[in-house]
Formats: C-alpha cells, sequence, structure tokens
C-alpha cells in the first residue's frame, strides 16, 4: 500500500471522520487527527524499507495520507541536515548539539513540508482552492505549492509580514490582502471570504488535518538521521505549534509501531515574551491557553495570540516531560547573531530563539551537559533582513583598509 490512511479522529472528543471526503475540524471544533493502520503496516513492513528511497519527506509515504504516487506536488522538500553545533554547543555548555536546519528546503522554510502534504491531499481530494490567513512564511509555502497543482490562493497577512514572504505570495499569483492587524485578525477575515465563495477550502493552522501530516516528518527524519536513537531533548519554536504537536505524533506513530523504544524525548517549546500564551500556560499548569493581549516580537512567526492547537501542544509537553520557555527579543536577536559568527548558519530569528532557550534552560539545569540536544531552526535567515546586521565600515575609492586593530 503506498498509504496507511484509514481515517479522521478528534483527540477532544472521539468522533471519527472518513478520509475520503474533505474535512477541517470536528463539529465540537478541534482539530481532527490522521490514523493510519499501524498494525498492519507493522506486520507488512519495517523501518528499513524507508533506507535507498528518495531523499525527501516522501520517503516516508505509508505514513502520509496520499494515496496515489501521481497525486504527490513536490518541489523536492525534506530531509534537510541534522548539523553538530560543536563550537556553539561547548559556549552553552551542551556540547552535544544538534541543529536540524529547515532553512534549506523550498521557499525558505518548514511550511513546506505542510503546504507539500495538504496541497497534494487537498488537489488528491478535489479541491479547487486554498484560503489561509498566514504570518508570512506559510502564505508563502501554500501560495506556490497552490500554483505548482493548479489550484487558486487567497492569502492574508498582517501588513507587517516579511516582505519577502509578502513578495512569494504575489509572485505565486495568489490573491494577497495585507491586513492592519495580527494573524486572528487575518483569520476572522478569511473566515468571512471563504463562507462567501464556493470551491475554496480554508487550510488555517490545524483547519484541516494534512498540513500537520507533513510536518511531522521533521520527527521522523530526525530519528532516522540519528540511526534510529532517541535524543534527549527537542527545542522548538511555537506559535501554532504544528510542528511540536507533529513531532510528538511522530514519535508514538514509531512507538506503537515498535520501531522504536525507549524514553522519548523531551519536548520544549519556545515563545517570545513579548507572546507567549502556550508558556504562561504551562507554567499554570493549564491544559489550555488564553489569547495574549498586544501580542509583538521579531520573531513574526511565532508572534500567534491563541493557537487552535494550544492543547494539544501543551499535551506534548506534558507527555514527554518537557516544558514551555519565553525569551526576549533582545535575547533572539543576539543569538541569531551568535549562531552565524559561531557556525557559519544564517538562521531565522524563530530559529534563533531555540539556541536562546537552550542558553536558559542549561542555566537552569534543566539541559544538562550529556544531553543530546536537537534545536529547530525552521527557516532561512535571509528572508527577515531586517533582523541581520547589515553594517560596515565605509571607505572612499582612494582610501585604505586600515590594519587590524590590536
Amino acid at each position: 500500500m503506498f498509504s496507511y490512511l484509514t481515517d479522521l479522529s478528534c483527540p477532544r472528543c472521539g468522533a471519527r471522520y472518513p478520509a475520503e471526503a474533505i474535512q477541517g475540524v470536528c463539529r465540537c471544533g478541534s482539530p481532527l487527527l490522521a490514523r493510519y493502520d499501524l498494525s498492519r503496516l507493522a506486520a507488512e513492513s519495517s523501518r528499513a524499507v524507508f533506507t535507498g528511497r528518495e531523499a525527501s519527506l516522501w520517503r516516508y509515504h505509508e505514513l502520509l495520507p496520499v494515496s496515489r504516487a501521481e497525486n504527490i506536488v513536490s518541489l523536492g522538500e525534506g530531509m534537510t541536515p541534522l548539523i553538530a553545533l560543536a563550537r556553539l554547543g561547548e559556549r552553552l555548555g551542551v556540547p552535544r548539539l544538534l541543529m536540524k536546519d529547515e532553512g534549506t528546503i523550498p521557499t525558505g522554510s518548514f511550511k513546506a513540508r505542510g503546504a507539500a502534504v495538504g496541497v497534494s491531499r487537498a488537489a488528491e481530494l478535489g479541491v479547487r482552492g486554498i484560503a489561509m490567513p498566514t504570518n508570512g512564511n506559510a502564505g508563502a509555502a501554500w501560495a506556490l505549492y497552490a500554483a505548482r497543482a493548479g489550484l487558486s490562493a487567497l492569502i492574508a497577512m498582517p501588513e507587517l509580514a516579511p516582505a519577502i514572504c509578502r513578495a512569494e505570495v504575489a509572485s505565486a499569483g495568489a490573491e494577497l490582502y495585507l491586513v492592519r492587524g495580527h494573524i486572528g485578525d487575518c483569520g476572522r477575515l478569511i473566515n468571512a471570504a471563504v463562507a462567501r465563495r464556493d470551491g475554496l477550502q480554508e487550510v488555517s493552522t490545524l483547519k484541516e488535518p494534512y498540513r500537520l501530516e507533513g510536518k511531522k516528518t521533521m520527527g521522523l527524519e530526525i530519528l532516522e538521521q540519528l540511526g534510529w536513537t532517541l535524543p534527549d531533548v527537542i527545542v522548538y519554536p511555537t506559535g501554532g505549534g504544528v510542528g511540536i504537536i507533529g513531532i510528538h505524533k511522530a514519535l508514538t506513530e514509531l512507538v506503537e509501531l515498535g520501531w522504536i523504544s525507549g524514553q522519548l524525548p523531551r519536548l520544549v517549546a519556545v515563545q517570545a515574551s513579548g507572546c507567549a500564551p502556550i508558556v504562561r500556560a504551562f507554567e499554570a499548569g493549564a491544559r489550555e491557553s488564553s489569547p495574549w493581549p498586544d501580542p509583538h516580537t521579531a520573531a513574526f512567526g511565532i508572534n500567534v495570540p491563541k493557537a487552535l492547537g494550544d492543547f494539544l501542544i501543551l499535551d506534548a509537553i506534558y507527555r514527554t516531560n518537557g516544558c514551555a520557555v519565553a525569551v526576549s527579543d533582545a535575547e533572539l536577536l543576539a543569538a541569531q547573531r551568535e549562531i552565524a559568527s559561531t557556525e557559519g548558519a544564517l538562521v531565522c530569528p524563530e530559529g534563533a530563539a531555540t539556541v536562546a532557550a537552550i542558553r536558559v534552560l542549561r542555566g537552569r539545569g534543566e539541559i544538562g551537559e550529556d544531553d543530546v540536544v536537537v534545536a529547530l531552526n525552521t527557516g532561512a535567515g535571509v528572508k527577515y533582513p531586517q533582523t541581520l546586521d547589515a553594517t560596515g565600515v565605509l571607505l572612499e575609492p582612494d582610501g585604505e583598509i586600515p590594519p587590524p586593530a590590536g
């Protein structure tokens, strides 16, 4: 079988839905999760089947929802590098520090994973167009993959979203609207537009079930790249939280298949102090978050005041004995510069937030010196030129470069 997908289920009320029909959220308002016949897959195959396949996320097609290979819409996404950050790790007191670098993926961010799988499945089910609010990268990815699939795209994003993301959406031929507000305001406008138009599927974060399946491949890749051994900690920048939910889903599916065993990695959700609803909920021991007032951060991708899947994010943290931590914009921007100057990796501010958080957690003793720690960089730093230092010494043509100081 190309895919072992069976149906969709609600993690909140337990309702089940057929996977052959276009689905949004459950009647109770919860996101839906794709389910697979894992017992049959375990009986018919093993993790060795992935060896030798193409170096893309589609190597895991049995655990993805697209039913036929010819329905895949792809730009070569997946199998991003897992890089040792030895010099930076020594500086942080975490010598076994690794970075999963999603900045090398098509469209320049990890959002391409969700777009590839989500658009492929939408097209397979007969969807003619997609609509979504976005902070930037998701809209760029979905607009470009929709164009590749021949689907229309309606995108709304805050007017302060990164200019490069706006340009990606416009270049893809999508219908683009810039909103004087945050992503929640964009969501309300998209909801109203979808209600008035025929043929559009809303693909907002967790309002369709298949973006999550693309994101979970980050977890599958990390485990395969580590020889199917488990790291101690995975640190993830968290806004809507699809990535951390997806990684947890990948881990639990692998356990159920019998393909990994042992203590699951502690999952750490990182947010900015200017928008930290998950951190506040975690510190209160809550199962859901409350909307964050006046959200703001330079790490625009995690500027999400209230995630639809907040209860799933918190569940993933609690089940793995993880935590949630907030860092300031000053801390994450300093980390962005430090990563580039120490390791030569130009990461996005959201990815830099994970390194700032690792420094905090190491200082608290919540990460140990012997821990294998995986930090997720979710996008390319060049997509955020406003956060990068572009200063230099101006010389006249007849001037000269001075000798080094000291």
